[in-house]
C-alpha cells in the first residue's frame, strides 16, 4: 500500500515514477501489475496511469490532466479551454488537445481525446490551482476558436462562448493575430469582436488595427452556411443575415 499511497499523490504517472519508488524496472512493472489487478490503478493509455480513489471508485485524474499527459507538449485548447474556464454553453464528450507531437485520437471512459496541431507556442499557461494542466489563455482560446470553429463545436456554440467573455487583453489578441498573420482571420476576429466590443472592453483602436490588415479580399464569414448572406463592406465579409439574432434565439446558423 505504501507504493499506492505515493502514486496516489500524482493525478497521472508513468512507469518512471514507479521505478523511482521500486528501485528497478522489473520490480516496478511487478508492483504496477499487482496494483492494477487489485483495482487500485488503471491504465489510461500506453505509459499513462492514474490511481483509483477507493471512496468513489473513479480515477484521480481529470479529463484535462489526462489530456496534458498525452505528449510532452500537449495542452488544452479551443472549446475544451472554454469549458475549463466555465464559458462553454455545452459540455462535450470530446477534449481538444493541441500538441506539437501528433498522436492518434483515442477514447477513454466515454471521452474522446482529439489531436489538434499546435500552430504556435505562445499563449499557453499553467492552469491555476490544478496540477498538470496546461491550457491556452483566454485570448488565445478566442483566436483559435474563431480560426477553427468548424472543428471544435460549430459557430453557434462559438458565439455562446464569446457572449460569456467580459474582458480580453488587446495586446495579447494583437500578438496572436500577428503570429498567425492571416488576412481572413483579421477579418473574422475583427468583425466578431467588434460586436462584443463593449462587453470585452476592447477599444476602437483594436477594430481599426484589424481593418488595416484585411486587404481587399472579400470572404465569407461562414463557408458552410445555407443562410442568406449579406455583404458587410466595412469588413469585406459576406455574413449570414441576422447572424447574432439567430444565435441569441438558439437557431441553427448552418441550417
Amino acid at each position: 500500500m505504501e507504493v499506492y499511497n505515493q502514486l496516489a499523490k500524482y493525478p497521472i504517472f508513468t512507469i518512471a515514477e514507479v521505478e523511482r519508488l521500486a528501485g528497478n524496472t522489473k520490480t516496478a512493472y511487478s508492483q504496477l501489475d499487482r496494483l492494477m489487478k487489485n483495482g487500485l490503478v488503471k491504465k489510461i493509455r500506453k505509459n499513462i496511469y492514474s490511481a483509483i480513489n477507493p471512496v468513489t471508485g473513479q480515477i484521480v485524474a481529470t479529463r484535462y490532466q489526462i489530456a496534458c499527459a498525452i505528449t510532452d507538449t500537449a495542452y488544452i485548447s479551443h472549446h475544451s479551454a472554454f469549458e475549463y474556464y466555465g464559458l462553454a454553453n455545452q459540455v462535450f464528450y470530446d477534449v481538444y488537445v493541441s500538441s506539437e507531437t501528433r498522436f492518434n485520437s483515442f477514447e477513454y471512459d466515454n471521452i474522446t481525446y482529439k489531436f489538434v496541431a499546435s500552430r504556435m507556442g505562445e499563449g499557453v499557461v499553467k492552469a491555476k490551482n490544478t496540477t498538470g494542466v496546461r491550457i491556452t489563455d483566454l485570448e488565445r482560446t478566442v483566436i483559435d476558436s474563431i480560426r477553427d470553429y468548424n472543428k471544435i463545436g460549430g459557430f453557434e456554440e462559438l458565439l455562446h462562448c464569446l457572449e460569456g467573455v467580459h474582458f480580453l487583453d488587446e495586446a495579447k489578441i494583437v500578438r496572436y493575430l500577428e503570429v498567425y498573420n492571416t488576412q481572413g482571420l483579421y477579418q473574422k476576429v475583427g468583425y466578431l469582436l467588434e460586436h462584443y466590443q463593449k462587453e470585452m472592453q476592447l477599444s476602437n483602436a483594436f477594430s481599426d488595427f484589424c481593418k488595416g490588415k484585411i486587404g481587399k479580399s472579400k470572404r465569407y464569414l461562414l463557408n458552410d452556411s445555407n443562410e442568406r448572406s449579406i455583404y458587410n463592406s466595412e469588413w469585406e465579409l459576406m455574413v449570414p443575415e441576422g447572424l447574432f439574432k439567430i444565435a441569441e434565439q438558439g437557431g441553427d446558423i448552418l441550417a
